[in-house]
Parts: structure tokens; C-alpha cells; sequence
């Protein structure tokens, strides 16, 4: 029984995981590139800058880095170069691993 309970807190503790990390960074990916129009400059690059460090803590190195250079591009006042890294880095980021949903055990 305790191994059962060991092996579910794990599942649970990396699904939180991925919850505080690559759902929190598409979630603000997301609003970011909806309402880039309201948004200054420096606000996007806060956003990409905080949402590279959330791929880099899951370990997506590849989204990390375009993300970084998507907030570069927005300095640069490069709109097209900043949606085309943008683009990119959610397609990357939609590649990565997803935690499988669990099978229901059947209990007696």
C-alpha cells in the first residue's frame, strides 16, 4: 500500500510541476502574443524574459532560448522577427513531453 501511495504522490508532484511551468508559459505566452497591441515594449520582454525561465526550470532548452531571443526582437522594435520566434517557440513547446493522464486502476 505505501508504495502505491509513494508512486501516486510522485505522479501528482509532477504534474504540479508541469502545471508551474510549461501551462503557466503557454498561458502567458498566450496572452502576450493576443494583446502584444496593448502592451509597451518592456512589458513583453518582462514577459519573455520570466517565460524563458520557466521553460529553462522544465528543462525545454530550445523554447528557453527563443523565448530570450523573441524579447530580444521586441527591443529591437523587429515585430516580424519577434511573432516568427514567438511561433516557433510554442510549436517547440507544444512538441515537449506532456505527463500521460493515469489509467483508472480498478480497486475491489
Amino acid at each position: 500500500m505505501e508504495i502505491s501511495r509513494k508512486n501516486l504522490r510522485n505522479e501528482v508532484l509532477e504534474r504540479i510541476k508541469y502545471v508551474k511551468t510549461c501551462v503557466m508559459a503557454r498561458e502567458l505566452c498566450l496572452l502576450v502574443r493576443t494583446n502584444r497591441a496593448v502592451l509597451e515594449p518592456k512589458d513583453v520582454q518582462e514577459v519573455c524574459q520570466y517565460i524563458s525561465s520557466l521553460c529553462k526550470e522544465e528543462g525545454c532548452k530550445e523554447p528557453s532560448e527563443m523565448c530570450i531571443k523573441a524579447a530580444i526582437a521586441v527591443g529591437t522594435a523587429d515585430e516580424e522577427k519577434y511573432l516568427d520566434l514567438c511561433a516557433q517557440s510554442c510549436v517547440k513547446c507544444g512538441e515537449a513531453k506532456r505527463p500521460q493522464p493515469k489509467k483508472d486502476a480498478y480497486v475491489a
